[in-house]
């Protein structure tokens, strides 16, 4: 008996009624970021391995997808009469692995800007909008293959841009009609908190850690910062960090006292109020941006501001999210690049809409006349009426 077809985990069939919604919210993205002047850039869907190893720490790397050697990828093992037993895990990915599907969007883009920088004008405002994959456990709103939309800018320090950012979000999903909450905090405030506990090596422990606070909790978090190091003193002086506070002037005056002795730290804040200065200026449509003591955003490249974007009314986890990275070019050689970028989760933003039933009736593309077939002759007529129609969008 043949084996009943199936997919792997993780990832998903579409009817027609799933890929217009798709299309619905992928049309969305790409105007907004048309009419702030991003341009679109595709890469492949794999790198080479070493690309990406290394970019997005110690639990990324295990979530990306190597791909085996094409061809006999055990022949040199056969002729060198060496036993892959003997390598260690890492070792032999190098020996049978030498590209990977990509993990995200940002590291192949920095690849891209590095390859091409003689090719683009800086700064370079670019939105790619393309499936990632995660070798992750599935779970609502967590997928293998999923897609992400980016948009990016590199080749500008300016605060202007996490602003304007953050009115992106804001637009689309206004447009889309889903109320949103952006989280918004500094990576320079968590490298100033890790200055004043005396563990500045240790800022990326410290930024897994409270990565994890709405998965797993404030105490389990406290529990892994002891196993990664952290002393009860260490907890003592992030405990404010962790307490609840009315609005954002509170939080930006509890961090200015608790910052001021760590000139970088200081630094964070001061840009945080830029940012929350010129957004309350300018104002937003149906986001509210609220400053997230914890949110450290996992990733290794980032070093400024970080943003994470929420869908209060739906348990799913962050549709969104990005950040200022300083030097992400600087690993393939072009140095003193600066970059910032969002990303939207095109499907945890289906999901939502799903959910919350905000896909309008358009946004699947019906038949909108039927010609019934009685006969041959019929059939040419309807034929030749359908032609007609067909050349006036119909």
């Amino acid at each position: 008996m043949a084996a009943k077809p199936s997919i792997p985990k993780g990832t998903r069939d579409f009817g027609p009624e799933e890929v217009d919604r798709r299309q619905y919210i992928l049309d969305h993205i790409r105007d907004s970021f048309r009419k702030y002047g991003y341009q679109p850039i595709e890469t492949p869907s794999f790198e080479n391995l070493s690309t990406l190893l290394g970019k997005y720490g110690e639990e990324g790397d295990r979530l990306i997808f190597k791909i085996l050697n094409s061809g006999d990828f055990l022949s040199s093992f056969r002729d060198s009469e060496r036993d892959p037993l003997d390598l260690t895990p890492g070792q032999l990915t190098g020996e049978i692995s030498k590209k990977a599907l990509r993990y995200d969007l940002t590291v192949p883009f920095a690849r891209y800007v590095v390859q091409h920088q003689h090719e683009i004008t800086f700064p370079f405002k670019r939105y790619q909008m393309q499936p990632v994959w995660r070798a992750d456990r599935p779970q609502k709103g967590r997928f293998q293959e999923f897609w992400q939309c980016d948009a990016d800018v590199v080749g500008s320090d300016s605060l202007l841009q996490e602003v304007e950012l953050i009115q992106i979000y804001d637009e689309v999903f206004d447009k889309l009609g889903l109320r949103t909450e952006i989280r918004i905090n500094n990576r320079k405030v968590l490298s100033g908190i890790a200055e004043l506990i005396g563990k500045p090596e240790q800022i990326i422990d410290l930024t897994v850690a409270l990565d994890k606070l709405d998965k797993i909790g404030e105490e389990k978090v406290k529990e892994e910062l002891i196993g990664r190091g952290f002393t009860p003193d260490d907890l003592s002086t992030l405990s404010p960090l962790f307490l609840e506070y009315s609005d954002n002037q509170e939080r930006l005056d509890m961090l200015r006292k608790m910052l001021a002795p760590s000139e970088v730290g200081v630094k964070g804040v001061e840009e945080l109020e830029f940012v929350l200065g010129m957004v309350e200026e300018l104002g937003l449509h149906r986001s509210h941006v609220v400053i997230e003591l914890t949110l450290a955003r996992g990733l290794n490249y980032y070093t400024g501001c970080i943003l994470e974007v929420s869908a209060p009314e739906v348990q799913l986890g962050s549709v969104g999210g990005g950040g200022r990275y300083d030097d992400l070019t600087g690993i393939f050689g072009l140095k003193d690049v600066s970059g910032v970028g969002i990303s939207f989760g095109l499907d945890r933003i289906y999901l939502a809409l799903e959910e919350l039933g905000l896909f309008p009736e358009q946004a699947n593309r019906h038949t909108t006349v039927l010609f019934a077939n009685f006969g041959p002759k019929e059939a040419g007529t309807s034929m030749r009426f359908a032609k007609i129609l067909r050349e006036n969008g119909i």
